[in-house]
């Protein structure tokens, strides 16, 4: 059984862009390579953290949901942990509500982007 799943990672600052793209890439693979489907993927760039992680106090923070099956998500979360790029993770399973919410919050966005273009 599929469930709905988002995850939240924050990237350490002290890597390059091009480094971020190909720490991003990875895990989106991983999500893919495992029979799971990549429903969006946001970038909210460099943001001030609430208290300072590993003696920093800012993160590239990127945004995952997707569909998944349950054994995978302890898969995900063990890579999360191994990869030294990454500070702080948080997967959530999204319910009917949340996941209907957050398809509205892309569809408003994508219609905010379509008018400032």
């Amino acid at each position: 059984m599929m469930n709905q799943y988002e995850t939240v990672f924050i990237v350490t600052p002290v890597l390059s862009e091009p480094q971020i793209k190909e720490a991003v890439k990875k895990f989106k693979e991983i999500i893919t390579k495992n029979k799971s489907e990549m429903i969006h993927e946001e970038d909210w760039g460099m943001k001030k953290l609430a208290y300072p992680i590993q003696k920093k106090s800012t993160g590239f923070y990127h945004l995952f949901e997707y569909k998944s099956n349950p054994e995978f998500i302890s898969k995900l979360e063990t890579e999360f942990r191994r990869d030294e790029r990454i500070i702080r993770f948080l997967t959530v399973k999204l319910d009917k509500y949340a996941s209907a919410y957050s398809e509205k919050r892309r569809n408003l966005r994508k219609q905010k982007t379509e008018k400032e273009a």
